[in-house]
């Protein structure tokens, strides 16, 4: 028989209404930012046609979705952060979890300076590219290595937000006993390891890694939107 969950103190409630909304944002901005940019830029490598072709106005638009999609998945972070720091109050172990979500904020902060730079400069970024995604990340260090630099440096610092955020899910779904919220935070820890790949696949070619891409956008949707469910916490 499982023990019953601990009494919802005012701290309980707060943490519960911000990783619902932190959720709702992280899922809009997992199809701006990282859903519709990697089936533009799949369509435009194996099925290029009309708008899906490496051209400016692709580069461009995709730019714009990254950046929209890093300002809401940067409010996300923001907002789990003050969920775990309500929760920490009452629960110690999200003291971690606040801490390193406060790392992936400073992250994609870094994320939004470098899409500023491709935005600007997407003509010679393109015509460096000739057709090979792969190389995108060294085309921009040559160009731009002060954009490269700091793409590199945010998403590494994201991603170690991201581990913060697992933690801080698994302890919530514990905390409220909802085992969709522990599940969303599962799907989050498989996320992190499967972006590494495309990341990878941006200095070097990586044999297989379209299979690996296809579920990113699978998984960054699915992770909030089973913490979402879990709403009536």
């Amino acid at each position: 028989m499982s023990a019953p969950p601990p009494p919802k103190t005012e701290q309980d409630q707060k943490g519960a209404l911000r990783l619902s909304t932190a959720a709702g944002l992280g899922l809009g901005g997992a199809i701006l930012g990282i859903v519709l940019p990697i089936v533009f830029v799949l369509l435009a490598t194996y099925n290029p046609g009309g708008f899906f072709t490496l051209a400016p106005q692709l580069v461009e638009t995709t730019s714009i979705l990254v950046l929209a999609g890093a300002i809401l998945l940067l409010l996300s972070f923001f907002l789990y952060r003050r969920s775990f720091a309500a929760l920490r109050k009452v629960d110690p172990r999200f003291y971690a979890a606040s801490v390193l979500c406060l790392i992936g904020s400073i992250g994609f902060l870094l994320i939004l300076v470098a899409a500023a730079f491709v935005v600007g400069n997407s003509s010679s970024l393109l015509s460096c590219v000739h057709g090979q995604p792969s190389h995108a990340l060294s085309c921009l260090r040559s160009g731009e290595p002060l954009g490269a630099y700091t793409a590199l440096v945010g998403f590494w610092l994201g991603w170690i937000g991201g581990v913060g955020l697992v933690l801080g899910l698994f302890f919530a779904g514990s905390r409220f006993q909802r085992g969709a919220i522990s599940a969303g935070g599962a799907l989050y820890a498989l996320l992190l390891i499967l972006l590494v790949g495309p990341f990878v696949s941006l200095v070097t070619t990586v044999p297989g890694i379209e299979y690996v891409v296809v579920l990113v956008p699978v998984f960054s949707i699915a992770a909030p939107a089973l913490v979402l469910s879990a709403r009536d916490v």
